[in-house]
């Protein structure tokens, strides 16, 4: 299939409203035009240089926990929810009533992500592991009654309040499993051989418009993409995400999907997504090499602390996971007496790597917030 005549689908008549139901996408796919041929080199070259990047800083995955739990505030506001992400990095208790289910949300997701990185490791990248991802992200929140863990047995539809006044209206239930397993079949293709970015690309979209759940596709559609890159080794860790290039150009992003499905533009709609992979990996290295001057100059810092040295390299370990804690949490993690963990916090906050968020006395919070910046 040429890019360039790709038809994408058509509306079919329902009783009362039209679906688009979309073409299959398991195909040979060929006719790149030059433009599409050099963002796909640029996306290439940076997306590799991340993957060496990311090995070759210790203790990596600490920061990928940082990574995940912006992916987790920006996909989900991509969705509506107002958790920012210095909420989504705190305790549930510090969070206020009306905020407690967006940042439920939050924490699904984050938790979805890792849940399905570490499947890939006895499961390919599947309908079964997308199922069981959504089954995750829907636990226990709003769309926890919108059946997770199975493909719709209904008509759904995007913006709008009813079928009648819908934007966009995606393929009938019946259709679902079988553009799920044509979805399925072509990212396992190996007989046609299409480049990963290119493929993943179109899977994204396709996904998007089958519109498999009745709710929560967004951020799965969003999450598949990392899952792709990583099932495929084109990163060794999990340290790509687009959610955020995607709400930076929302309005793009969904005006580039809805113009392959009204004007078979599946051309632009790539050169688009490229442009992510490639914008995104820039912005990535360039936030692990902030994290790596970051924390040469507070490692500078401890060593005034003297014997307090020791003690100050484990905290600042927490910290790399945990930037926003509060004494109890500190004396616990490491095993230290209360007091020993305050008078070891109001060294942090005097060396100016710890801010104080309360101004109390008792039951202080503390942030590590020149970190906190760098993921903000």
């Amino acid at each position: 299939m040429n890019i360039n005549s790709f038809k994408s689908g058509s509306y079919v008549q329902r009783v009362q409203y039209k679906s688009f139901e979309p073409n299959k996408i398991d195909l040979p796919w060929q006719g790149y035009n030059a433009d599409l041929v050099l963002l796909l080199s640029q996306a290439d070259i940076k997306l590799g240089e991340l993957n060496a990047f990311s090995q070759l800083i210790p203790d990596v995955d600490f920061f990928i926990k940082m990574h995940v739990l912006k992916e987790g505030t920006k996909s989900s506001r991509i969705e509506g929810t107002q958790t920012n992400f210095d909420e989504a990095v705190q305790k549930e208790e510090y969070i206020q009533p009306d905020k407690h289910d967006d940042w439920k949300e939050v924490q699904n997701y984050v938790q979805a992500m890792n849940e399905a990185i570490e499947s890939l490791e006895t499961l390919p990248l599947s309908n079964r592991l997308l199922r069981q991802t959504h089954s995750t992200l829907l636990h226990g929140v709003r769309g926890t009654y919108k059946q997770p863990d199975e493909f719709r047995r209904s008509q759904n539809w995007i913006g709008g309040s009813s079928l009648s006044d819908a934007a966009f209206i995606p393929p009938h239930q019946d259709s679902v499993p079988d553009l799920m397993a044509d979805l399925e079949s072509f990212l396992h293709n190996q007989n046609e051989p299409v480049p990963h970015l290119i493929k993943i690309g179109i899977a994204h979209y396709q996904f998007e418009t089958i519109h498999p759940f009745l709710d929560g596709n967004g951020r799965i559609g969003r999450l598949l993409i990392t899952l792709y890159l990583v099932s495929n080794n084109l990163l060794h860790k999990p340290t790509l995400y687009l959610s955020d290039f995607f709400e930076r150009n929302k309005s793009t992003y969904y005006d580039n999907l809805t113009n392959v499905r009204s004007q078979n533009n599946l051309s632009q709609w790539l050169k688009f997504f490229l442009e992510g992979i490639r914008s995104t990996s820039e912005n990535s290295i360039q936030t692990f090499k902030d994290i790596i001057e970051l924390r040469s100059m507070v490692e500078d810092k401890i060593i005034s602390l003297g014997k307090k040295q020791a003690l100050a390299k484990s905290l600042l370990q927490y910290l790399y996971s945990k930037p926003i804690t509060d004494t109890k949490d500190v004396a616990k993690t490491l095993n230290i007496n209360y007091s020993t963990a305050s008078r070891l916090m109001d060294d942090f906050v005097r060396l100016e790597i710890l801010l104080e968020l309360t101004g109390y006395k008792r039951n202080r919070v503390f942030s590590f917030d020149d970190y906190l910046k760098l993921f903000r």
